[in-house]
Formats: structure tokens, sequence, C-alpha cells
């Protein structure tokens, strides 16, 4: 059983769910309607009102989460999060108050979580289709063909900015819509043409706000399907009643005028700029995909396995050398002893990265390959994540100062030790028999090897001293013994 969390620019909503052998079941479902982004003030921060409107949210869905036996828990953070200057400071007060870890995912990722989502919702293998998601901060592009997603793009005009922006004090006339329509077409148009038509057979709205769009012209005799005819109609019926106080329509829970009438410039301006001819309303997105994704993890066909061999081919790392030295990390950690394996994954495919900043110089590749590793947007590994493995892939060669003030967190000093060794070995060009090596990582390094390798391996000697004098800068003692 998953849970899956999203805490959106306009809502946060919660799904739990079961996989029965073919599809996730949707157990459970909640939504509070938390205006995230519209309590963002003109510096840019999360108000006090609005993290505290945020913590009581989380507060109680962690009461509901308690409730159910789950298996895997994910919680992920989109646009607001993501724009909110302050956001590290709530970040903390969140993860206390909802009790799990949240992810700040990039809009890349979040487009591809939901079209996962869409995606294991069609039964059309093999269709060429584009989902379109309007989000409350952002609104996602995604282009794929089957599971197989071809281009992913986020754009940063979502419902709630352009409602504040175009319409306001509430009052919705045709020159706000025009205004808010073209403001919508600008962020899309130059990068509309892989979007066309011609490279896609159906069109799916996925988010909430194209389930309400179509709702709401269904439930009102406007039309049967959602295209520009049906649009436009619905603009005028907004316009015709003047202000968002007046709009009573049904499909359209009153609360939810505010916001809607921005997502349906957007939408108006993605059909206009990308002539979609019909968009098809589907009950599948984000929410879906985080527990999709959790479900292939549980079976082991985790997208981030691709990712890190997608990037060992890109970069045109040495696939021997970087096997090799992951090989090696993980039994050098293994011998440390770590408290849980928080960071076993991540040393291992830090490991198979780390020579990457080689394309982009071989002095100081290491530092090339951490700012690689930590901005580039690498499917299916969040924000944290890639920091964590820029730390490591920073660390394991030079000093260690530059990690200092991780190097209070006893398991990531134990993967930066073996990682560090795993390199220092490789470069050795030493065959290791690690039942004839002891690696001990408490308040200090303790490392035991046969004498005989020093004097087989000439530079081995000269590695391991430079290696001493690196922890010592940090006050970390690094102690050698050799055996017989």
């Amino acid at each position: 059983m998953y849970a899956a969390v999203d805490l959106g620019s306009n809502s946060f909503r919660l799904h739990i769910g079961k996989h029965d052998g073919e599809a996730i079941r949707v157990l459970k479902s909640v939504r509070e309607p938390i205006r995230l982004a519209a309590g963002l003030d003109e510096q840019g921060n999360l108000t006090p009102a609005a993290m505290q409107t945020a913590l009581n949210c989380l507060k109680n869905f962690r009461t509901v989460l308690a409730a159910y036996k789950l298996d895997a828990v994910r919680v992920v953070a989109t646009s607001a999060m993501r724009v909110a200057r302050n956001s590290a400071v709530f970040l903390p007060q969140a993860e206390l108050a909802i009790g799990y870890p949240i992810e700040i995912i990039s809009g890349e990722e979040e487009g591809r979580l939901i079209y996962m989502g869409v995606a294991n919702a069609l039964a059309t293998p093999g269709e060429r289709r584009l989902v379109i998601d309007i989000g409350g901060g952002s609104t996602e592009l995604i282009l794929g063909r089957g599971q197989e997603i071809e281009k992913v793009e986020s754009f940063s005009v979502g419902t709630v900015k352009q409602s504040l922006s175009f319409f306001i004090g509430g009052r919705v006339d045709a020159a706000s819509f025009e205004a808010a329509i073209l403001s919508a077409r600008s962020h899309f148009e130059d990068a509309a043409p892989p979007y066309h038509p011609q490279f896609w057979k159906q069109c799916y709205g996925s988010s909430g706000t194209a389930r309400t769009i179509a709702d709401i012209i269904i439930k009102n005799g406007i039309g049967k399907e959602v295209n520009g005819a049906t649009l436009s109609a619905l603009k005028q019926r907004f316009i015709e009643c003047g202000h968002v106080s007046k709009i009573d329509m049904a499909g359209l829970r009153p609360e939810r005028a505010g916001t809607i009438i921005g997502g349906l410039a957007i939408l108006i301006g993605l059909v206009r700029e990308l002539e979609i001819p019909v968009v098809q309303p589907i009950e599948a997105g984000l929410r879906m995909g985080v527990m999709w994704d959790l479900h292939l993890r549980s079976i082991k066909r985790d997208r981030r396995e691709q990712t890190v061999l997608d990037c060992v081919q890109r970069f045109h790392c040495d696939e021997k050398r970087a096997n090799r030295v992951a090989d090696d990390a993980l039994a050098l950690y293994a011998q440390t002893k770590p408290a849980s394996d928080q960071y076993t994954r991540h040393l291992y495919w830090s490991a198979l990265l780390h020579e990457m900043g080689m394309v982009v110089s071989h002095t100081g590749y290491h530092k090339h390959a951490a700012y690689m590793i930590e901005n580039a947007d690498l499917p299916g590994f969040t924000a944290r994540e890639q920091k964590t493995m820029a730390r490591l892939i920073a660390a394991h060669k030079g000093n260690l100062r530059k990690v200092a003030e991780a190097l209070g967190e006893p398991d990531f000093v134990k993967a930066v030790v073996a990682l560090r060794l795993a390199v220092l070995f490789m470069h050795s060009r030493m065959d290791i028999d690690f039942s004839l090596i002891r690696l001990r990582v408490k308040s200090r390094i303790e490392l035991e090897l046969r004498r005989s390798w020093i004097s087989e391996h000439p530079t081995l000697s000269y590695w391991l001293e430079k290696e001493q004098e690196q922890w010592d800068e940090v006050g970390v003692d690094f102690s050698l013994r050799s055996t017989t």
C-alpha cells in the first residue's frame, strides 16, 4: 500500500492506493485548498499565515496516514515551494508536521511523474500523446509514446498567479481575459513547435483544472468536449457574470472560481498556441505517478538506475573503471557497518558517475561532476538526492574542507571514506581481496592492509600518506596498519 502527498501551489492532496496486480486502486483521497502560491509576499517569501495554514493541513494528513499500514510514502512539493525564498526555513517545520521527508521536485520531474500516472491509466500502450497539466504555479507539457517520455518541459505560469495578476479584485471582463490569454501564450510560443498535433494522436489534460473545465462545459450544456469553441463559450459565460463572486455554474465549487478563471485563460492560450483540436480530461496525474513510481521501485524497476546508466553513456565515462570503483566502494562501505542503508545506493551511483566531469576538463573533474549532478535534470531523482550525490563526488578527491559541514554525520563519513579508498585503489591498479582488508570508521579511521601490497604497488604508500593528511586537515585521525 502506497501514499502520495502532493503539496501543490493551489491545493495539498493525498492519495492512498494499493496495487491490485494490474492497476493501482485509490483507497483514500484528501484535498485541502491551501492556496500556497497566493501566500507568497512581494519578496517571494511564504507569509507566516500561509505557513501556519499549511502546517495545520500537514498535521491532519499525518493523522490520515497513520491510520493505514503503508509500505512506502512519498511527499512531493511543487512550484510554490520551488520559488519560495524561505522554503529552507519552512521545510523542516513541514517535515516535522507530516512526519515524512518532503521532496521539492523540479518541474521536469513533476512532468515525468504526471506522465507516468497518465500512461498507466490508459490502455493504449503505443499511443503517441501530449499531456498538459495546468497547476497552481506551473504548467507542464509532456510528449510521449506509451510509457516512454520523449520531451518534457515546465513553464512558470499557473492558475494562481494568472488569476491574481489579470482578474484584479475578482473582476472578470473581456479585456482582462484577452490579456491573460496573451500572457499565457507568450510562455509557450517559443517552445510550441515540437508539441504541435502532427507529433501526437491524442491530447490529455491531467490536472484538476482541465477536469473541472470539462465538467463545467458538459454540465452546463456548453458542449460535449473541450475544444477551442467550447472554451471560448465558457470564457464568455464567465465574462457575463462580471465578477468571481457571481459565478454559479454546475461542476464548479464556489471556492474554485477564483483560480479556475486563470486556468481557463492558460488552457485557451495552450489550445491556440499549440493548435490543439480537442483536450481529453483524464483522472490521473502527479499523485498516481508518485504511487506508480513507488511500486516500480518496490519491484526493482527504479527509474533512477536507468538515469545513471544514461549519464554514464552520455558523458563517456569509462564503464570498466566506473563499475570497479562502484563495486569496491560498496564492499568497503559494508565493512564500516553503517547505521542504515541511507547512503548505500547513492554511494553506488556516485561512484559510477565520479568521472563524468572529465568531459569538461581533467583538471578538477570532480568539481565539474559535482556541479553537473547537483544541477542537471535527472529523472527519478530529487534535489536532495542530487545534492547528496554531488557532495559525495566532490569529496572523493582532494581536500575535505569543501564538505566539512556534512562530516558530522557518521554514515556520510563512512561513505566518503569508502569512495575515496575505492578510487585510490583503482588508481594504484590494485586487484583487491577484501577478505584481506579491515576498515573501521568510528571516531577515527583505521585501515589494515597487507604489507606486501605496499611493496608491489609503489604509488600506494604515497596516496595513503596524502589521504592521512587530508583527513588530518578536518580533524579526523587516519591510522594505517600493515599486516603480514
